[in-house]
């Protein structure tokens, strides 16, 4: 069917075309009484041109209302054909479209499923350097509402070679029915390289030794599926077990092993850096370990990335000629986004010999007592008072002095999920709140300060969370130095690196000896304590945590008082 703006579901399964156009905002409800589960999986999705996940997006709700925790998002940039399972037998999605005049398509199915239920050669971990697997059932046909994913994995150093010998499903024109669809790595979020349906002999190769493949089926049509083999192909270039780069925000470590540069015509003890005093320490292994910012590594913008990148090479030991080839070991650190893991890749020629690896800088957050931030609150939980005005500063451990912090956004919720209930102290640079102040970067350094507030209606935590950005200091149109933009502006402003990071939980001062409070504190606080002062290297998620009575930052009501459909009130504190 082809439902209007929202509906109720109580069916064991079905399936949805849905079609709207500008300004929606549309909600569909599942729910059943049953000890089961729900899958919902948005097989086909065309949003407006160009939208972002700001303006156009489906947030789907693990209950039965929006109110409940944000299961996930899906929106334009999604590279993936999402699949979200439920933790009980009701389940909530909203879709919201900008004011773009377009005709949104989507198509999604549902069923409910026993998680204890198993559906024999559905999925699993392969490993080694070639296998075989097939449908369930194969060649008899595949059984209704299967979801079945493989994990490939081959020997490092290699990637994977996917052929499906045999192809059968369900046929129609977006794979919305039946479907597989092969990923680039070891998660359905590691990038859609394919979604196939109907007769095929599809062919995929991964760029790196991890692949995951997902069968999913509805309730009719059922065929006979499809055989697959996989095989591993070495990536080119000389790789050594003892050979390898390790990026931190602070430093760069090459380790060589010696065989690895006999194969290059190097002796070990003629290597040099970009600077040709920085030598290395020779053992069993040759290590180079050296500052991000020294031994002439030279740093660049690329995108939205910072790269450090030096050079390997043989020094002239006073030679004035050589017969050996001009070959150079090139070592990067790239600087990703949100990156999640290391990679580690040689590829070769004749020349140059590349190593590249993935890093990440180590930024960490604390509260202090002034605006002079040269005493940091190590207490946990750290107790406020009502409208005390509350200095927070993020800073970045890195040896690079040629970067700037800056504060981007931080929102408000009641929510750890960050749900439909949400208020901003910042956004995009700007302010959105009367009492906060934000600090010019300053180094290292971002610094801002506000008034401690509490949200209404008896929510029981409160809790923040803010992105950073990490811009080159000698970048003079970076995303640091443009301060506050407006949404249209924002396309046009990138940020060099992203981050968010994490501290808390503050509480209401007055609570501390209240009886009503004290068993939970005490709970919540004996698991937290452990975790303020250790970095986030890892999630970077900033995540300020703050009691139900403690914080609402002073004149709320004058700029968000409709906003999300919720309001506050200012309080003043006794």
């Amino acid at each position: 069917g082809a439902p209007r703006c929202g509906a109720s579901f109580h069916e064991l399964n079905k399936a949805l075309r849905i079609e709207l156009n500008a300004n929606a905002s549309c909600t569909w409800q599942i729910q059943r009484s049953s000890n089961q589960t729900i899958r919902l999986i948005f097989s086909y999705f065309k949003f407006a041109p160009s939208s972002s996940c700001d303006t156009e997006s489906i947030k789907v709700f693990d209950g039965p209302s929006t109110h409940s925790p944000l299961l996930g998002q899906v929106c334009n940039s999604t590279d993936a054909v999402p699949v979200l399972e439920s933790s009980s037998d009701s389940l909530t999605f909203l879709i919201t479209t900008n004011s773009v005049d377009f005709t949104r398509n989507f198509f999604v199915f549902y069923y409910f499923f026993s998680p204890e239920s198993k559906i024999e050669d559905c999925g699993g971990q392969l490993t080694g350097p070639n296998g075989t697997f097939s449908s369930p059932n194969y060649p008899a046909p595949y059984p209704a509402f299967a979801y079945c994913v493989w994990h490939i994995q081959t020997p490092k150093s290699s990637k994977i070679n996917l052929q499906f010998q045999d192809f059968l499903l369900e046929l129609d024109q977006n794979c919305q029915l039946d479907f597989t669809a092969v990923y680039d790595g070891l998660t359905t979020t590691s990038g859609l390289m394919g979604k196939v349906c109907g007769r095929a002999q599809p062919t995929f190769e991964s760029s790196s030794n991890a692949m995951t493949v997902v069968l999913a089926t509805d309730y009719a049509s059922s065929y006979r599926g499809f055989s697959a083999q996989y095989s591993s192909v070495p990536l080119p270039g000389p790789v050594e077990p003892d050979t390898f780069l390790t990026c931190s925000s602070d430093s760069m470590k090459i380790v060589l092993s010696k065989s690895y540069l006999a194969s290059l015509g190097y002796n070990e003890a003629h290597l040099q850096l970009n600077d040709p005093s920085c030598r290395p320490v020779v053992t069993d292994l040759v290590t180079f370990s050296f500052p991000l910012s020294s031994c002439g590594t030279i740093k660049k913008e690329e995108g939205q990335s910072i790269t450090y990148t030096n050079t390997i090479s043989l020094s002239s030991n006073g030679s004035v000629i050589t017969r050996q080839k001009n070959t150079e070991i090139i070592a990067k650190c790239k600087m990703e986004n949100n990156s999640t893991s290391e990679v580690f890749y040689v590829t070769t020629d004749n020349v140059i010999q590349n190593i590249t690896a993935m890093g990440r800088y180590n930024v960490s957050m604390f509260f202090y007592d002034s605006d002079s931030f040269s005493e940091p609150i190590h207490q946990s939980p750290y107790y406020v008072d009502l409208n005390q005005t509350l200095f927070a500063q993020v800073s970045l451990h890195s040896t690079d002095p040629n970067l700037l912090v800056f504060v981007d956004t931080c929102t408000a919720s009641p929510q750890p999920d960050f749900g439909s209930l949400t208020y901003d102290l910042i956004r995009s640079g700007c302010n959105k709140d009367d009492t906060v102040v934000t600090y010019p970067p300053l180094e290292h350094h971002g610094r801002f300060k506000f008034n401690a507030f509490r949200f209404l209606h008896s929510f029981p935590s409160v809790y923040l969370q803010c992105d950073i950005v990490i811009c080159d200091s000698n970048n003079s149109n970076s995303r640091c130095t443009q301060g506050c933009i407006s949404r249209q502006k924002r396309a046009i402003s990138p940020y060099t690196w992203k981050t968010n990071t994490v501290v808390g939980p503050i509480r209401l001062r007055r609570d501390l000896n209240s009886p009503d409070h004290s068993e939970s504190v005490t709970k919540v606080d004996a698991e937290a304590t452990p975790n303020l002062q250790q970095y986030n290297f890892y999630t970077f998620a900033f995540v300020v945590l703050i009691s139900n009575i403690l914080i609402v930052v002073a004149v709320i009501l004058k700029h968000h008082k409709h906003q999300a459909g919720y309001s506050y009130q200012k309080i003043q504190s006794s």
